[in-house]
């Protein structure tokens, strides 16, 4: 018995080959529109034509800050206000759960920056010694941290076995270059020890019903999983949770899985893409680059 091989991912020039073949799409943020440290003008500039052309853009982002914080983020970097219609985090929906009330008070763990986050929280920040949920936004200096620098921190919770809430399922982001960890590499080691983690974003549905709602609001139609793309740089987040939720996907080559893809010395090496992507959990519609129109 003879077993087919996966459909080839055929790598894009540009956005403007696929885009008549969606109505919605909901980009990643770092990575595509910028790697922390420069701004990708073409990639913005590919979601100002697809709107252009009558298309929505919603920007979905595993950053632990609430959205109207990510807007300044972005006006600093300079990607124009028109390149899209609107924001939806991981922050958002960890703000959505810690509203519903199951949980009395919270500790976090994070840096200063994220502090956005918990703004009008009526719920008490309480040590960790008489907290209901860890909300976890980071390391608190992922320049000089990892994620093992927690195993104390890890230990003690596990012991009083309160449930992680991880505001930003990404395990490591790109910063100019370098891999830093992120909450989600605390959370994959709190899982490891046997603690309960729940995610708020990015692959997993939450945060893709919030984002097709806002769409939805958009278009004035149900959302169409069909008729939607998601962009972004990363198999595990971005490329599994739209395989999941049934959308379109567009794998964007440089970003955090660049040195796996050979791709920091130069161009694609024959053979290493398709390696990759038989390897991987999830397999992307398309590729491109970078994005561009």
């Amino acid at each position: 018995m003879s077993h087919s091989s996966p459909k080839k991912t055929p790598i894009l020039q540009g956005l403007a080959s696929v885009a008549e073949s969606y109505d919605v799409i909901l980009c990643d943020i770092w990575g595509v529109l910028h790697n922390g440290v420069t701004a990708y003008t073409e990639a913005a500039d590919a979601l100002l034509r697809f709107r252009k052309k009558g298309g929505h853009v919603v920007l979905v982002s595993n950053a632990p800050r609430p959205a109207p914080d990510i807007i300044g983020i972005l006006d600093r970097f300079g990607v124009p206000r028109a390149a899209y219609d609107g924001i939806v985090t991981s922050g958002d929906v960890t703000r959505t759960l810690l509203e519903e009330g199951r949980w009395s008070n919270y500790h976090w763990l994070g840096p200063e920056r994220d502090a956005g986050l918990f703004a009008n929280i009526k719920m008490p920040h309480v040590a960790l010694e008489e907290a209901d949920v860890i909300v976890c936004t980071g390391l608190h200096d992922d320049n000089t941290e990892t994620a093992e620098d927690y195993r104390a921190f890890i230990n003690k919770a596990r012991q009083r076995a309160i449930p992680m809430l991880c505001a930003n399922p990404d395990i490591v982001v790109e910063r100019g270059g370098h891999l830093i960890d992120c909450a989600g590499a605390i959370a994959k080691l709190y899982e490891e020890e046997g603690g309960e983690t729940l995610y708020a974003g990015k692959p997993y549905p939450p945060v893709y019903a919030a984002s097709l709602n806002l769409a939805s609001s958009l278009t004035r139609k149900a959302p169409d999983p069909a008729r939607t793309l998601a962009i972004g740089d990363a198999i595990r987040t971005d490329i599994a949770g739209a395989v999941q939720a049934g959308l379109g996907s567009l794998f964007v080559l440089r970003g955090i899985h660049t040195h796996e893809l050979g791709l920091s010395a130069g161009a694609l090496e024959d053979g290493t893409f398709e390696a990759f992507l038989n390897a991987a959990t999830h397999r992307p519609d398309f590729a491109i680059e970078q994005l561009r129109w």
